[in-house]
């Protein structure tokens, strides 16, 4: 049969089609269920910590203490990053984008360990553990190189959201904000075949190791309709400017049927679960520290939604107030979306594994659109 024909009509985007079956997460936009390896989202936020996440995605069920500890114990071993790595981390340039840096040295550990990941699950384990575990030191070090400063190397006393604020900013972290950081990657960590979940599982799909699987995979949620949302949003609340300006803005915007960054989902009609869980923690982290002109506008604009849009399945997504949170804990902008991708790596290897499992490399088809039969004409008569 000829490619172009299709049993089935074409859908932009894959929207609907499904392409994957997976243990791993689950999404049900309706009803705002957000599960991984059927635990709900909220439960997770409510008492676990990222390593044990991490560790449910990675194996299918929650740690026993052992299993934790041990878990925990490789992570922690795998936090150096080899001097190579740095070094070439020391000679990008400043002014790149850190998403790009993370995309190229995550790609650069293949370099230097065995990539015999697809084939040998012994080896696919352990570059899960240090893929998991490096990300987040890579990161810090391309943050401080930003800023002219040296990196700094991990401690083995703290988690891993308080140990990466540690290599970020080179002081221990406040309890309140470890706690609301490792809640973040907690709620980052998964969601299904999203864009840069199903590039991961496509790059996996052909026995790819997982160092090259995750990179191609980071490309994709660096792409501005993907990650980067919670930039866009402060964005909005910069051009708002003042509290008092929230209400008459959000008129405005709904009556020019403007784009309002952080509602709406493309998967939930109702408000994200997500959205919840930061939210409440994020109210803690502004009790605590004191508020800013951006939360403050963030809340009237949340207030106005609620009342227009709310009946219309229109609600504040995850990236609504997570990138005020972030701010007030001292994190630049253009980190938020490598910090949703080291998060994130925990889901991508969760899905890496499975796809090892009974792999069928992704083969497509598509429907051509253009001509047939057409001539060769020699250059002279071109």
């Amino acid at each position: 049969m000829p490619e172009q024909a299709t049993a089935n009509p074409f859908v932009p985007g894959l929207a609907g089609v499904i392409a994957a079956q997976s243990h791993v997460g689950f999404v049900d936009g309706e009803n705002g269920i957000l599960e991984y390896r059927g635990i709900r989202i909220e439960n997770l936020a409510e008492h676990s910590t990222f390593e044990e996440t991490a560790f449910l995605l990675l194996y299918g069920h929650l740690p026993r203490r052992g299993e934790l500890q041990e878990f925990e114990s490789s992570l922690r071993s795998h936090r150096e990053v080899r001097p190579e790595l740095l070094a070439m981390i020391g000679a990008m340039p400043k002014d790149g984008h850190p998403m790009a840096a993370l995309q190229t040295i995550v790609a650069a550990l293949g370099l230097y360990y065995p990539r015999t990941g697809a084939t040998d699950a012994r080896e696919r384990e352990i570059s899960a553990h240090r893929i998991i575990a490096q990300v987040a030191t890579m990161l810090a070090a391309i943050a401080r190189r930003a800023k002219g400063q040296d990196p700094i190397a991990p401690r083995d006393d703290l988690g891993h959201a308080g140990n990466f604020l540690w290599m970020l900013n080179g002081e221990e972290p406040a309890e309140i904000v470890a706690r609301t950081l490792d809640v973040a990657m907690i709620l980052h960590a998964e969601h299904t075949q999203n864009a840069s979940t199903f590039t991961c599982r496509v790059v996996s799909s052909s026995e790819a190791d997982p160092y090259s699987a995750v990179s191609a995979a980071l490309g994709s949620l660096g792409g501005p309709l993907h990650g980067g949302a919670n930039e866009r949003v402060l964005d909005m609340l910069d051009e708002i400017g003042h509290a008092s300006k929230a209400r008459a803005w959000f008129e405005n915007a709904v009556a020019e049927k403007k784009k309002i960054m952080g509602l709406g989902h493309r998967v939930y009609h109702v408000k994200d679960p997500r959205a919840y869980a930061l939210q409440k923690l994020g109210a803690r982290v502004f009790e605590e520290l004191g508020s800013t002109d951006l939360y403050d506008i963030a809340v009237e604009i949340e207030k106005a939604a609620a009342e227009k849009l709310g009946p219309k399945g229109i609600y504040p997504n995850v990236d609504f107030f997570s990138g005020t949170v972030y701010l007030k804990m001292g994190i630049a902008r253009d980190l938020f979306t490598p910090i949703f991708g080291i998060a994130r790596v925990a889901g991508y290897l969760g899905h890496y594994l499975e796809q090892m499992q009974d792999n069928r490399i992704f083969r497509p088809r598509q429907e051509y659109l253009g001509p047939h039969d057409a001539p060769y004409i020699p250059i002279d008569e071109r």
